[in-house]
């Protein structure tokens, strides 16, 4: 079969799972079809070994998986081949940060851009690194850097790469909540906002035709203009303890989606007017989805996600929820060919129709063992997941 080498090259050279959840950071993958018609003994293996503790997802690069990860006192980025497994190159950091409720270890996923990659630690490291090998370029404490104290669970949003910037989220006050830094330098480039932070990674979006940055803080979402960090807009979203995880989505070009557990709910916002002078509104607001630290998905104007640990259809011009059925416990879905990917928390992969009519679980299997609240990431027909102790990697192409 000629086409297999090409296939093979295709693999190594493509850079797709290039942020948290995905390129748009919503939980999609579009890149190509997957299979659907699951075996009843799971998906096809290509390999499961050790990783070490925290919360991170891995995005995916030229054939390469990247996370974070806790090995004993040090904070540890890994590359690993993801046809294989092995390890590629690892670059560690002496951090250790602990915490009884939730867990130990680091939050944030890397971000992977133009060869460089961006990790941030739980206590505030951030290194960008060569993706090839693993080389220091720059590094820098942004909580040290901003006057800022860390959360109770951590740093946990995502550098986000806007330009020639790399944008986090120290939530330092006097105006160096959200800080901007030349991507290539580590210098700094801009500095905005007095909020405490949350545990939501930035996203680069378009609402209302105007490019932005959106930012969920512990008591509100803003947009901001990616060149100077100046406020564009602001909505009121508070929570029980400032606990807001969840990433928004956008649904069309002035509206986007919002949910917070711990009895808060969910909100579709819309943006409206033009340039400088935009204003957001709630359009509803209720509690048919608390998305507590997963984040929904949006397919054919339903979202899909964990309500508290069950599995919801929301339809969400209106609010009103479609139907609420299958128990996953405080995993994570993600969106592939009109079907939702479930990870339990305890380490089961489900396939699930995504379809408003009813709550449709098509497959379902034992992935890795033990309590599992990372995220999935899928590149080039592979399916990545990992926890504390366990990472995976699946064949998920579509046949």
């Amino acid at each position: 079969n000629e086409s297999k080498p090409v296939a093979a090259a295709a693999r190594s050279t493509r850079s797709y799972w290039t942020n948290f959840r995905g390129p748009a950071r919503d939980g999609r993958y579009d890149e190509a079809a997957i299979r659907t018609a699951w075996p009843a003994e799971g998906l096809r293996l290509l390999w499961k070994q050790p990783i070490g503790g925290g919360y991170a997802s891995f995005v995916v690069a030229e054939g390469v998986a990247f996370t974070i990860e806790q090995r004993r006192q040090q904070e540890v980025v890994a590359a690993y081949e993801v046809e294989t497994g092995r390890e590629l190159w690892t670059h560690a950091t002496d951090a250790e940060f602990r915490e009884s409720m939730g867990g130990d270890g680091p939050r944030a996923t890397p971000t992977w851009e133009a060869g460089r990659l961006y990790a941030l630690g739980a206590e505030g490291d951030l290194n960008c690194l060569d993706a090839k090998t693993g080389k220091l370029n720059w590094s820098k404490n942004i909580l040290k850097d901003n006057g800022a104290e860390n959360l109770q669970w951590g740093v946990s949003g995502s550098p986000l790469i806007v330009d020639d910037k790399v944008v986090v989220l120290p939530g330092g006050r006097s105006g160096k909540s959200v800080v901007a830094y030349n991507k290539l330098t580590g210098a700094p480039v801009w500095k905005s906002l007095n909020d405490t932070q949350a545990y939501v990674s930035p996203m680069l979006v378009t609402l209302a035709g105007k490019r932005q940055i959106l930012v969920v803080s512990s008591n509100r979402i803003v947009g901001l203009e990616p060149g100077d960090g100046s406020l564009l807009w602001e909505s009121k979203w508070d929570t029980d303890m400032g606990i807001n995880i969840s990433q928004p989505i956008v649904i069309d070009a002035n509206h986007f989606f919002i949910s917070s557990g711990y009895g808060k709910g969910a909100a579709l916002v819309e943006i409206s007017g033009s340039g400088s002078g935009l204003s957001a509104r709630k359009v509803w607001e209720n509690t048919s989805m608390k998305n507590k630290f997963n984040s929904s998905v949006l397919h054919e104007g339903n979202v899909y996600g964990l309500d508290e640990g069950i599995l919801t259809c929301v339809d969400v011009k209106t609010g009103d929820r479609k139907w609420k059925g299958g128990r996953y416990g405080y995993g994570q879905v993600i969106l592939a060919s009109g079907h939702l990917i479930i990870i339990t928390d305890a380490g089961e992969l489900v396939l699930v129709k995504a379809t408003p009519d009813k709550h449709t679980e098509v497959a379902r299997f034992s992935a890795i063992e033990g309590k599992t609240w990372n995220y999935p990431a899928i590149a080039d027909g592979r399916l990545l997941v990992r926890n504390q102790t366990q990472m995976a990697c699946f064949d998920v192409a579509g046949k």
